[in-house]
């Protein structure tokens, strides 16, 4: 293999190109789409590209968000939010819920979507979404470089608690159909993203030694 072929750079010295390729080769990424309550009650909901699953039990997931948003602060203040899973068909009005709106604006509201009461937290779930966790914060953590300095960058970890799923997602064996759903994916560049298919899917089983 020959390395001269290969682009390099480091991080901290900028990388050249027209934007940044480290979200595009950690890609797809699922999206966050988190759904909050503030201690008054009003609603919050966006999406974030940093997002996963942690841990299974109890099942832990996770989002990071670039400086301290109202997602964050209302989760701190509460101790509660819902994710919500991203569908093909809600591509766009999650895509609203991005925008920079004044503070206190309702993103329900302004996308045009249904707010749905938790079973157990208070926050709202998205009724559209065919997928939704309940969670409560377990941790909220400011990240840190190599060198120890702080930087504006949050890691907020619940646990689900709860969770909703439309039965139709289910098959006859009961093994949910992640392909059926339409899940988008968030890839490279400003404006990237992706969907998925069975077509797409191929089987690995673990190797037995």
């Amino acid at each position: 293999m020959n390395t001269n072929e290969r682009f390099f750079y480091e991080p901290r010295k900028g990388h050249g190109l027209p934007h940044n390729p480290l979200n595009a080769i950690i890609g797809p990424r699922p999206i966050g789409w988190i759904s909050t309550r503030n201690a008054q009650g009003k609603r919050n909901l966006a999406p974030y590209s940093f997002f996963n699953c942690f841990n299974y039990d109890p099942p832990l997931i996770g989002f990071a968000s670039t400086a301290w948003k109202d997602s964050v602060a209302n989760i701190v203040e509460t101790g509660e939010f819902v994710w919500n899973l991203t569908t093909r068909t809600l591509a766009e009005q999650m895509n609203l819920t991005s925008a920079a709106l004044p503070r206190g604006t309702d993103e329900f509201e302004f996308a045009g979507l249904t707010p749905m009461a938790g079973n157990i937290v208070a926050a709202d779930r998205v009724a559209e979404s065919p997928v939704n966790f309940e969670c409560k914060l377990t941790q909220c953590i400011q990240l840190t470089a190599a060198n120890g300095d702080k930087i504006d960058t949050w890691l907020v970890l619940g646990e689900v608690v709860a969770v909703h799923i439309e039965k139709h997602l289910l098959s006859a064996d009961g093994i949910y159909q992640t392909a059926l759903a339409e899940p988008v994916l968030r890839a490279g560049g400003p404006s990237a993203y992706y969907g998925i298919s069975d077509e797409q899917r191929f089987d690995l089983h673990r190797p037995t030694l």
